[in-house]
């Protein structure tokens, strides 16, 4: 197909107008709706590889539309009734399908393009040193899955040409697409109700909730063809004429199904995994982040080596040695990692996300004496009991009264909790105070209640 052929088509058919609607519907929900892809630590405006699956996330909606505007498109010339005169023309069928086919693709494409384009001048104007290539499979099987979806819906449209189609095809494409949704509350993300590899068939990613998950190799080489086989159905139907070439064309589509099958993994762990390349610990001495938030080592390692001098002081031989961010994808309302070597941050946790200076110190030491197993965060809300005992470590190490962590007023309901337990606290001998907090932190360690061991008896 040339350029002459492209424009007439361009001027001719839905297409610009398709890929118009689809940019403006996507920045639209991203900028006018709150959602997660605003929050914690991975918007989709702050890494390559969380804007890129934010991106795959609005196919959820995206793909069943640009099958239904495919359809519609593909009614042209049922509608106009030229069909036999265009069977007619010495012109071979399957070049006036490849021709509407590309441009309704080239639209389609050319606005995904756009909005992957907003998200990464967002990405580069903000504080990320990481510059991963991982992201583009990401991107560009999105941008086919909008074009495959769309030269599908005109194949269908041509094959069955009603005013009930379009309409028809976008919500069968929705309800498929939906109901092979994947949650983001697990570890890593499952299906609500299919199996691994059936729920893998779905263009659309699922919520971004932990940063350093991307999709894996096998998984996008599976979702390619598969989306080829779609596409090349969809011309098939474009080209077909007859009953029994209509069936054909379905061939591909199943083929390439069934070979996406065999690729995609049947474990979720396999098919979202770590990305080893972020999750690599970058060290300034004792205090290390991952890569893919290296821009904070700076505003981390003066407080964090500061904790672990003070950690020293008070836990002795005991005391976490060094500072790691976690790199263990967890589940919601799952216990977090823990360790009596190391200080784990997690970049999600309301305490230690945002804060600086002498607050993260702070946070820090409580975070050593008495590591959470639930922490606080836009979707999880933590522990009090937890979230007392560490505004008690960090106070009895610093010196002070008690008070939240965070400063916020936000641990209103923790300091409730530590405002009885550290006053009969602070009472006691300093030898019984050390060993208090010695078992205090032995049984944070452990996930039991650390509460418990600063009382002397359950915590209430």
């Amino acid at each position: 197909m040339n350029l002459r052929i492209l424009r007439i088509e361009l001027k001719r058919s839905v297409a610009p107008w398709a890929g118009a609607v689809i940019l403006a519907i996507a920045l639209a929900y991203l900028y006018l709706v709150s959602g997660p892809w605003w929050t914690g630590t991975a918007p989709w405006t702050a890494q390559w590889t969380s804007m890129a699956l934010w991106t795959r996330y609005l196919l959820v909606f995206l793909w069943p539309l640009a099958v239904g505007l495919g359809a519609l498109q593909g009614l042209r010339d049922p509608r106009s009734k030229m069909s036999e005169l265009l069977t007619s023309t010495p012109r071979p069928a399957r070049h006036r399908a490849a021709a509407l086919a590309g441009a309704t693709a080239f639209t389609l494409v050319s606005a995904f393009a756009l909005l992957v384009l907003q998200g990464a001048a967002q990405v580069l104007a903000g504080d990320t040193s990481y510059t991963p290539v991982g992201w583009l499979p990401v991107s560009l099987v999105g941008a086919l899955a909008l074009a495959a979806g769309a030269v599908l819906g005109m194949g269908v449209g041509r094959a069955l040409p009603s005013a009930l189609t379009p309409p028809a095809l976008a919500v069968g494409a929705f309800l498929f697409v939906n109901l092979l949704r994947q949650s983001a509350n697990d570890a890593v993300p499952t299906s609500f109700a299919a199996p691994n590899r059936l729920s893998l068939l779905s263009p659309a990613a699922s919520e971004v909730r932990q940063m350093l998950l991307t999709l894996s190799v096998p998984v996008h080489l599976g979702q390619t063809l598969w989306l080829l086989g779609m596409a090349a159905t969809g011309l098939a139907l474009l080209a077909a004429a007859t009953p029994r070439a209509r069936l054909l064309a379905l061939t591909p589509l199943l083929a390439g199904g069934a070979v996406a099958l065999l690729l995609f993994p049947a474990d979720p762990r396999d098919a979202y995994v770590v990305d080893r390349a972020a999750a690599a610990q970058v060290c300034d001495g004792p205090v290390c982040v991952t890569t893919a938030r290296q821009a904070r080592l700076d505003d981390v390692a003066g407080p964090g080596k500061e904790a672990l001098r003070l950690l020293r002081g008070a836990l002795g031989d005991r005391a976490p040695v060094t500072i790691h961010e976690s790199t263990v994808p967890r589940a919601l309302d799952a216990a977090s990692e823990r360790s009596r070597d190391l200080v784990l941050i997690d970049p999600d946790d309301a305490v230690i996300g945002a804060a600086k200076g002498e607050q993260l110190t702070r946070a820090l030491v409580g975070q050593g004496m008495a590591p959470v197993c639930h922490p606080r965060n836009g979707a999880e809300f933590g522990s009090p009991q937890e979230e007392a005992a560490r505004d008690i470590g960090a106070a009895w190490v610093l010196g002070g009264d008690l008070r939240p962590l965070d400063g916020s007023g936000f641990s209103a309901n923790a300091l409730t909790v530590a405002r009885p337990v550290w006053e009969r606290f602070i009472a006691l001998p300093l030898p019984e105070q050390r060993q208090r907090i010695s078992a205090m932190h032995a049984a944070a360690v452990s996930c039991s209640d650390p509460l418990a061991a600063l009382t002397g008896g359950a915590s209430r």
